[in-house]
């Protein structure tokens, strides 16, 4: 029996190292082709090279990765801050205020959520025409301000947050929103660290909006200027690497800065 129980733990780690391995190796790969030639990453080679400095050059030289990274980081965090604040508000509202027709509007909130992105493209470019906003960060940021899916995922974690507590706050004299600032969201810290990294990464990987809305290089995204290096008549596959590279940090940070935060606010936590 407990060479069966051995045998079973042996082929667990194995299978287990064995995903781990596959589940790196592109990350890994990412590394090395940045690392290396153009010509050596086509060959596939897989061994770090010695041309990091050469094609971090090629990307500040030819791309200005700096200007479009630090751009996209801009973006990206004031989306993020905007985002998770109307988010976080019309699911408080959603969730600890009644009216009578609360549930209708909710369920025609969630029946967005099945409109494609493609349906919506022409009436947004036209709307955010006649606000002259074309090619600027701010069509970018207003275009997905207002998530529905957040809204929902938000909603179920403030219905379980006492009313006990929001009521006494009550009686005690505080406003609606010192109730919610003061009391609320810094016991929804788990859930609300779940909303950031949702959102930090779907504008991070925003592509067809900003493609659609912005006309000038000075405003490009990250995910504008990869797809052009991937796009062109000779693609530099060691630079390209090395921008998929950088691209791809912001994300890892974020989530392992907040990933225990993530886990509680996934399943429900709110302390």
């Amino acid at each position: 029996m407990k060479t069966k129980q051995n045998l079973m733990k042996v082929f667990g780690y194995a299978f287990l190292i064995i995903w781990t391995i596959i589940s790196l190796f592109p990350f890994y790969w990412l590394i090395v082709g940045s690392t290396n030639k153009s010509v050596e990453v086509s060959k596939g080679t897989l061994a770090i090279g010695g041309h990091l400095k050469e094609n971090l050059s090629n990307l500040v030289q030819q791309y200005d990765i700096w200007h479009v990274f630090s751009n996209t980081i801009m973006i990206t965090v004031i989306f993020s801050i905007l985002c998770l604040l109307v988010c976080s508000l019309a699911a408080y509202g959603f969730s600890k205020f009644s009216s009578k027709g609360k549930r209708v509007i909710f369920a025609l909130f969630l029946l967005t959520m099945m409109i494609p992105f493609a349906a919506q493209m022409i009436p947004l470019y036209r709307l955010m025409s006649k606000l002259s906003l074309n090619d600027s960060c701010a069509a970018i940021i207003l275009q997905g301000l207002v998530s529905v899916f957040l809204i929902f995922f938000l909603s179920q974690s403030f219905t379980s947050f006492p009313d006990e507590i929001i009521e006494a706050a009550r009686i005690d004299g505080a406003s609606e929103p010192s109730i919610f600032f003061r009391i609320v969201l810094p016991a929804m810290k788990s859930t609300m660290a779940a909303g950031v990294i949702y959102a930090f990464m779907n504008q991070w990987n925003n592509y067809m909006w900003p493609l659609i809305i912005l006309q000038t290089n000075e405003k490009k995204t990250l995910t504008l200027m990869i797809s052009s290096m991937a796009n062109g008549y000779y693609i530099d596959y060691g630079a390209l690497t090395l921008a998929i590279l950088i691209a791809t940090l912001p994300m890892i940070v974020i989530f392992l800065t907040l990933q225990k935060q993530f886990v509680q606010g996934m399943t429900g936590s709110y302390r």
